[in-house]
């Protein structure tokens, strides 16, 4: 196979702390496996990520994203790693809008300055779209906390409580994760109202943990939020990580916050053998 013989170079970028990886795969053919992404997630024994994004060529749109989480498992979605990608293609084409395909769909960016917008496209809200593993309606789960849950490629489930920052993210996160009502496990998110449209959010993802922000969960919160009545389409929401701008909006739920690129690497053949 080609990993075993060839060095692969990457990028590590952040938004508001949500850290990733970034593989482009253009010209090469497939060069992450679940093994291999698994492996380069481990923070002590590889590089670290809270998402691997792939990217790769797509006859429909200026470019194709794959993502991973970092126990090698996929995500449909990935906010803040589609806002990172679209920067750095931006940037190296010299342009201000672009497209790009996930399994979500057909997705655009755009540059605003320093930021970078993403439209993650229409939030889910039908039981099976979710999905859920029965029918009901999504505003009120029958859980402790009567969580509201939306689909924005990924599965979500948000909490509103008096205090997300005295929430045990630890203990929480894991359990809702892999409630036997998410057939596909979920992110969760515990949010308060800070202000007028205004929120504050902290998110476990699948498959990874604690991260410091979440693109797709900020996304569902700003829409449950709406959804319930708390807030305005429009809210700003603090992360761990930072702030973001949600605005849901005839077309979609549009993204907005600073993106990071920290450095490029290359993977060796030695560590790359080491994961077959």
């Amino acid at each position: 196979m080609a990993i075993m013989t060839q060095q692969i170079s990457f990028k590590k970028m952040h938004g508001l702390g949500n850290d990733f990886v970034i593989v482009d795969s253009r010209g090469h053919g497939p060069l992450i496996s679940p093994e291999i992404a698994r492996g380069l997630g481990n923070r002590h024994l590889g590089v670290g990520f809270d998402q691997l994004a792939v990217i790769s060529d797509s006859p429909q749109t200026d470019v194709a994203l794959t993502f991973f989480n970092a126990d090698g498992s996929t995500a449909g979605a990935c906010g803040n790693a589609t806002r990172c990608v679209a920067q750095y293609e931006m940037q190296r084409l010299g342009r201000q809008t672009l497209s790009l395909i996930t399994e979500r769909g057909i997705l655009h960016a755009r540059q605003e300055g320093a930021l970078v917008s993403v439209n993650m496209g229409q939030p889910l809200l039908a039981w099976d779209e979710v999905p859920l593993a029965r029918e009901m309606e999504t505003l009120h789960l029958p859980l402790d906390g009567q969580p509201t849950a939306t689909g924005m490629g990924n599965p979500h489930c948000t909490f509103f409580v008096e205090d997300a920052d005295a929430v045990d993210l630890e203990q929480l996160g894991p359990r809702f994760e892999h409630d036997p009502l998410f057939p596909e496990r979920t992110n969760v998110q515990f949010a308060h109202v800070a202000g007028e449209n205004r929120l504050r959010m902290r998110v476990w993802e699948r498959g990874v943990g604690v991260t410091l922000a979440s693109g797709s969960s900020s996304c569902a919160t700003a829409v449950a939020a709406a959804r319930l009545g708390l807030t305005g389409r429009r809210v700003e929401i603090q992360l761990d990580g930072g702030l973001i701008d949600i605005d849901w909006c005839d077309d979609g739920v549009w993204m907005t916050g600073a993106t990071m690129h920290v450095f490029d690497g290359v993977l060796t053949v030695q560590f790359l053998e080491s994961l077959q």
